[in-house]
């Protein structure tokens, strides 16, 4: 069975941990590939800087060299408040089930899982799997490890080395002239250059 990884998120913009964090998977998980999917207007959050274009261009210039890792934009396309569920109820199968579908989660979102809309959906029709984040816990909310023991199944841990990167720190740096080395795979710096996004 092929098993592909899915990693949300509102990539604005993608960063070196995000692609860190696809490889790893890959590696770890044995996943045949991890498709980045970036949100289109994320309901728990505020307006997105980048354009759904500029977002995808950036995705693009950030994974040209990274085999197995691939952009979907499922959530872009479908337009209006972006719900996993959706997403996932969306996610198209083989016949004979031979796909199965592996959300890939920070501990932040896995701490807040229980909060999304019909969560339960979610995690009866993917996997999960949960990398580390500084300073957030490994544990998943009591309900959902209920509702997936209730069915013999598990959050998956993946060992992912910790990297202490977020896109709005980087947008701030951004703001600020201040350097992001390390940050940003360098097509993406020089596109958010030129095109002059996060300034000011």
């Amino acid at each position: 069975m092929k098993r592909i990884g899915l990693l949300g998120g509102s990539f604005d913009p993608v960063h070196l941990a995000h692609v860190a964090l696809a490889r790893a998977a890959l590696e770890e998980l044995r996943l045949s590939q991890v498709e980045l999917i970036p949100a289109a207007a994320p309901w728990q959050r505020g307006p997105l800087r980048a354009t759904p274009a500029q977002r995808c261009d950036m995705i693009r210039l950030a994974i040209a060299d990274e085999p197995g890792i691939v952009l979907n934009t499922a959530e872009i396309d479908r337009g209006g408040p972006t719900y996993t569920v959706d997403t996932v109820r969306d996610l198209p199968t083989e016949a004979g089930g031979g796909r199965r579908y592996v959300w890939l989660l920070g501990a932040d979102q896995l701490a807040n899982f229980c909060t999304w809309r019909e969560w339960q959906t979610i995690a009866d029709r993917v996997d999960l799997a949960v990398a580390t984040r500084p300073g957030t816990p490994l544990t998943p909310p009591a309900a959902l490890q209920q509702h997936l023991a209730a069915q013999g199944r598990h959050v998956e841990i993946l060992p992912f080395a910790e990297m202490a990167v977020s896109a709005s720190a980087i947008r701030d740096r951004l703001a600020h002239d201040l350097p992001v080395d390390g940050l940003l795979a360098e097509p993406v710096y020089q596109y958010i250059r030129a095109h002059r996004l996060y300034h000011g």
